[in-house]
């Protein structure tokens, strides 16, 4: 008897939408692109070409109305729209995935999380960056402890946009959660709790750079974690020279990579992660491994953004734990609250113990 193919209702069709869920979606054993919501007369049009079998339907309502004939609702819209529509999602009767962040808030995360324990709901949250090559490459030097204790993370998410942009992230409205610190911030604070565990003290310094820019476009955020280790994280718009994606310090040996995870470009070039090659980098963009002043490079590990809706798919079939734990999500939330507060007030912010865990 073969398994029932999951039915996957998609709201939004932006470039999260279309390039980071959709593709997944319609290429994941067991799972169906069956509705994409979309107001947008391009963007329906684009959904007619890319997944021809979906149906489009015009809002949210929409969906719900067809609450019954899907297993399962991802939220890839603006900031602002993730809580609301995930609320109805889940009182709608449905398993959500959220775009990361989550919230604006923590104290709007956890209420989410209250309200899907609640109608017993699966609820998850997409950090596609844990399965970033480089991350993953991190995290098996780590796990072999080929870097011994880990003393300090530097990681950073690095740009040359000199000219500020018109959409939401760029606006000064707390509602959209605009700006570099949440919208990159979110990976790389995420990253950092999920490789070196809950952060104790927070000290962030946001600028805006760009003549006109009305969100933080230029910002660091320190970490000191309950084990002692250290995180060092830069996002920036206006970094016409990059620095090393990730460096990680340990007192035996350290890891440094260059360059951006491909699996982006690849997806916003039309490419579906499909196939053997998917996620593998080059040798020449593979890290190095230094001890004693000695350097080897190490094979990186491929990206697998696939594997976040693989996950999907054993916690909604077989009862798997989700593939992000959506208190991860408040708890990185937490953290970049705390971050703001830190740089408004110009001092580090100690945190309650289990706030970011």
């Amino acid at each position: 008897m073969s398994t029932p193919t999951l039915r996957v209702g998609l709201i939004g069709y932006g470039l999260a939408g279309a390039t980071f869920h959709a593709p997944f979606i319609s290429t994941t054993p067991g799972l169906r692109l069956s509705a994409v919501v979309t107001a947008n007369p391009d963007r329906r049009g684009q959904v007619a070409h890319d997944h021809p079998d979906a149906e489009i339907l015009a809002d949210a309502d929409a969906l719900w109305a067809r609450a019954a004939d899907l297993d399962l609702v991802v939220v890839a819209t603006p900031n602002r729209s993730h809580v609301p529509l995930a609320r109805a999602a889940l009182q709608a009767g449905l398993p959500v995935v959220v775009d990361k962040p989550l919230a604006a808030t923590a104290a709007d995360g956890q209420d989410l999380i209250d309200l899907a324990a609640a109608r017993g709901l699966p609820l998850t949250v997409f950090q596609n960056r844990r399965w970033d090559s480089d991350y993953r490459t991190a995290r098996r030097l780590v796990a072999d402890g080929a870097l011994g204790e880990i003393l300090r993370l530097e990681s950073r998410f690095e740009r040359w946009r000199p000219t500020p942009g018109t959409g939401w992230r760029e606006g000064d409205d707390p509602a959209d959660a605009g700006g570099l610190l949440y919208d990159l911030g979110s990976h790389l604070i995420d990253q950092a709790l999920h490789l070196l565990g809950p952060a104790t003290e927070v000290y962030a310094e946001l600028e805006r750079r760009r003549p006109g820019a009305r969100v933080d476009d230029d910002a660091f955020v320190a970490l000191r974690h309950a084990g002692g280790a250290r995180s060092h994280l830069w996002m920036s718009a206006v970094a016409a020279d990059l620095g090393p994606r990730l460096r990680l310090l340990g007192d035996r040996a350290a890891f440094t990579i260059y360059g951006l995870d491909g699996q982006e470009s690849a997806l916003r070039a039309g490419r579906l992660p499909v196939g053997p090659d998917w996620g593998r980098e080059d040798s020449e963009r593979w890290g190095r491994l230094t001890t004693d002043g000695a350097s080897r490079t190490v094979p990186s590990e491929p990206g697998a953004y696939q594997d976040f809706y693989a996950g999907v798919v054993a916690m909604l079939r077989d009862g798997a734990p989700p593939p992000v734990d959506p208190r991860d999500a408040v708890a990185a939330l937490t953290v970049l609250e705390a971050a703001r507060r830190s740089a408004a007030e110009q001092r580090v912010i100690t945190l309650p113990a289990g706030a970011s865990h």
